[in-house]
């Protein structure tokens, strides 16, 4: 589950009026599976939303979710490789990291059900915790780009929360700042910010079945996903049913009237330069963080004259991805999409492509964002 279906979870549990505590991952050195800000749920029927490992300290975070709901008190538990401190529960990939278990029931994290409409709104919301050992430990702002919710314990360390959440709301990532209260340099505390964005965009040129096995493993990675074509019998809900949106309209008039940033992904899957040209010409125009085109080496190499008659520049030209995706041999539609989604991620990620077993280092570069 992404961290915004957990924060609705959390939401609806306490709309229902059922207890729950929220783990959240608060530090983390070395090689560990999951970020700083990754966050797991656990109601008090038993169910779990999310997980903060590849199953190395799940169980006993379960554990602990359990006493925080019992004893109202948030706690901070740490683990390392090898670790026996709680029974057993250690990391096996070699890093270390701290997790904070906090009530998340009614009448806990008032602010959460703010955050809940933003994410449910597509807008960007921002939480400030407390993290440090103390009586504040677990407090909680919440912050949209105009309202604010909750509190971490005082009014000044409040406000000092909520400037930097604001300045962090389209950051989509988690960072730990200090704080000091009233002025008082004695008086610090850590705070995390995690930034929770409304998921990237995925806009999908070409009814057929590439573009249907690309819309299903899309939407498995949080892509919000249009599925777009001009032809009203191909282009249908029916045929489409994992897509946010479809759309029935000439690709460049549809991308001439929406919204492109860098979290958007384009796909062109259509093969016929009446379709991909004039909707290419306007992509790798706009501010899309990627564009790719299917097709073989034969019909770019025409497509690319295409795009140039059209007045594409070489430096425009140089922004696309095609033939489309990484070589991963890939035959059927379903390969097909991994193969694409592969290259996306990799060059969002700054990933070379190639296999981990050839390469030497750490596997997860926690510079990246």
């Amino acid at each position: 589950m992404t961290t915004r279906e957990i924060v609705q979870q959390v939401a609806a549990w306490q709309g229902a009026g059922t207890d729950c505590a929220l783990a959240t991952i608060v530090c983390a050195n070395g090689s560990t599976p999951r970020p700083v800000g990754t966050v797991m749920a656990v109601s008090r029927d038993g169910a779990v939303a999310g997980s903060i490992s590849v199953g190395c300290v799940e169980s006993d975070l379960f554990h602990a979710a359990a006493e925080v709901m019992d004893t109202g008190r948030p706690v901070v538990r740490r683990y390392a490789v090898g670790d026996d401190e709680f029974g057993g529960a250690g990391l096996m990939c070699g890093g270390s990291m701290a997790v904070l278990v906090q009530p998340a029931g009614p009448g806990a994290l008032p602010g959460l059900a703010l955050a809940a409409d933003a994410v449910a709104a597509g807008l960007p919301v921002a939480l400030g915790t407390v993290v440090s050992s103390g009586p504040r430990l677990g407090g909680t702002v919440v912050v949209t780009a105009d309202s604010c919710a909750g509190s971490c314990g005082d009014r000044i360390l409040d406000a000092a929360v909520v400037a930097r959440a604001r300045a962090c709301l389209d950051a989509g990532a988690a960072t730990v700042c200090l704080d000091g209260r009233g002025g008082q340099s004695e008086i610090v505390l850590s705070v995390l910010i995690s930034s929770i964005i409304p998921p990237p965009r995925m806009l999908v040129f070409g009814a057929m079945d590439f573009a249907h096995a690309l819309t299903r493993a899309a939407k498995a990675l949080g892509y919000s996903v249009t599925l777009c074509d001009a032809r009203p019998v191909f282009a249908t809900a029916e045929r489409f049913p994992e897509a946010d949106d479809v759309v029935v309209m000439w690709p460049h008039r549809y991308l001439g009237q929406a919204t492109i940033g860098p979290t958007t992904a384009i796909c062109v899957l259509t093969h016929d330069p009446r379709f991909d040209v004039p909707a290419l010409a306007i992509a790798l125009r706009s501010g899309a963080g990627y564009v790719g085109a299917m097709g073989s080496r034969r019909s770019h190499l025409d497509r690319v004259d295409r795009l140039r008659a059209a007045g594409v520049t070489d430096a425009e030209l140089a922004r696309l991805s095609a033939p489309i995706g990484l070589d991963l041999g890939a035959r059927t539609p379903e390969e097909t999409a991994v193969s694409i989604l592969a290259e996306i991620i990799a060059l969002r990620r700054g990933g070379s492509g190639r296999r981990l077993a050839g390469l030497t280092g750490p596997i997860h570069d926690r510079s990246a964002p």
